[in-house]
């Protein structure tokens, strides 16, 4: 989801549409102005076909946008902090931290596939009021098409399979019945090989429309097997400090220096990748990246300040010592990520990249995980 662009707020959720949001609306309204249409109104000039396919096509984003935003606001009215609502080809995805309580994980999850059937139920039945109407057969007959979309949308997000929404509420009956919040199944793995394989097999019978099943298939799989991996660390870094994974001391420059001098004295010497901007008063200001400071023009490197090329500090991650290392991650975003800058206050105390904490859960995992 890094490659979304920013779209304004809903209901006070930030709102982010991916790049392939536009073959969402190509793809559906192409095939409803092209073949569902004609087929149950013919005869109707191809400019009729074009803007209805196009308005049918926004409604479903519209309503794809609902779904996501009932997500939103149930997680936030229960006191979850969410962090984005993001539009993609295959749907919607709503970024927020994890429920504290099962009974929370399972309202947030429900509440999206019960929003879509409640959209799906509500425009077919205007569908087939309108279609009694003389002169409204084409605005009937979107609705019609947009009610069975959302209606299949809700009964598909409702398989017992992560990370379906059907999953998540699985996983939170599980943790009600089991209390173990990071018990994991592996039904979404099998979900997105089953879609993929059925895909497959209705291209090679001539449906295309087998490609998108394919898709989603493939992301189904994707994300279960990512959140497994997720399921497998939870318990290794449980009761984790900041502290206890970090790497100290970290390695700094002055973020006055021009771009050859830090080359010339911290790039060439230093064993990592990442290095610590700090200004005049010795307080961090920004994280250096070594391939960005590569990237420089060699004219411009005896000019350009490294601060000039450095990530700002306020779009770097950070935290203190004693903050749960769990509770950091979960509070990662796509703009941040890693490493983590664990800081005291103003003072730098140590950085967290991903091979601290692989080096910490393989050491935990040798020792049993509770040491």
């Amino acid at each position: 989801m890094n490659n979304s662009v920013r779209m304004g707020r809903v209901l006070g959720v930030p709102l982010r549409l991916h790049w392939t949001v536009p073959l969402l609306l190509l793809f559906f309204g192409y095939s409803l102005a092209s073949q569902t249409l004609p087929a149950a109104i013919p005869d109707q000039p191809s400019s009729i076909y074009t803007v209805a396919g196009l308005a049918g096509a926004l409604l479903l984003l519209a309503s794809l946008l609902a779904h996501e935003a009932a997500h939103a606001i149930t997680a936030r009215n229960k006191g979850i902090r969410v962090q984005s609502i993001t539009l993609w080809a295959l749907g919607g995805m709503t970024e927020m931290g994890r429920p504290r309580a099962a009974g929370v994980a399972f309202l947030v999850a429900v509440m999206g596939p019960l929003t879509s059937l409640v959209i799906g139920a509500a425009a077919v039945g205007a569908g087939i009021g309108l279609n009694t109407l003389p002169g409204w057969e084409m605005p009937a007959a979107v609705l019609l098409w947009l009610g069975w979309v959302n209606l299949v949308v809700g009964v598909f997000n409702l398989l017992p399979a992560a990370p379906l929404d059907g999953g998540r509420v699985v996983q939170a009956l599980m943790w009600w019945r089991t209390g173990d919040r990071d018990r994991a199944e592996r039904s979404g793995q099998i979900l997105g090989i089953v879609l993929i394989g059925v895909g497959w097999i209705a291209v090679l019978r001539g449906t295309l429309s087998g490609l998108w099943l394919a898709l989603i298939g493939f992301f189904v799989m994707i994300v279960a097997t990512a959140e497994r991996q997720h399921a497998t660390l939870a318990p290794a870094l449980r009761g984790v400090r900041a502290a206890d994974a970090m790497s100290s001391p970290v390695e700094t420059c002055h973020d006055w220096l021009t771009v050859q001098r830090c080359i010339d004295d911290v790039a060439v010497r230093t064993p990592h990748s990442k290095v610590i901007l700090i200004d005049f008063q010795g307080h961090p200001s920004g994280l250096l990246t070594l391939p960005r400071l590569a990237k420089v023009p060699a004219p411009q490197r005896e000019t350009l300040r490294v601060r000039d090329v450095a990530i700002s500090w306020a779009r770097c991650t950070t935290c203190a010592p004693d903050d749960l290392l769990e509770s950091v991650l979960e509070k990662l975003s796509p703009a941040s990520g890693m490493p983590i800058v664990v800081t005291d206050g103003q003072q730098l105390v140590g950085i967290i990249t991903e091979r601290d904490i692989s080096r910490l859960v393989q050491r935990r995992t040798l020792r049993g995980g509770n040491q």
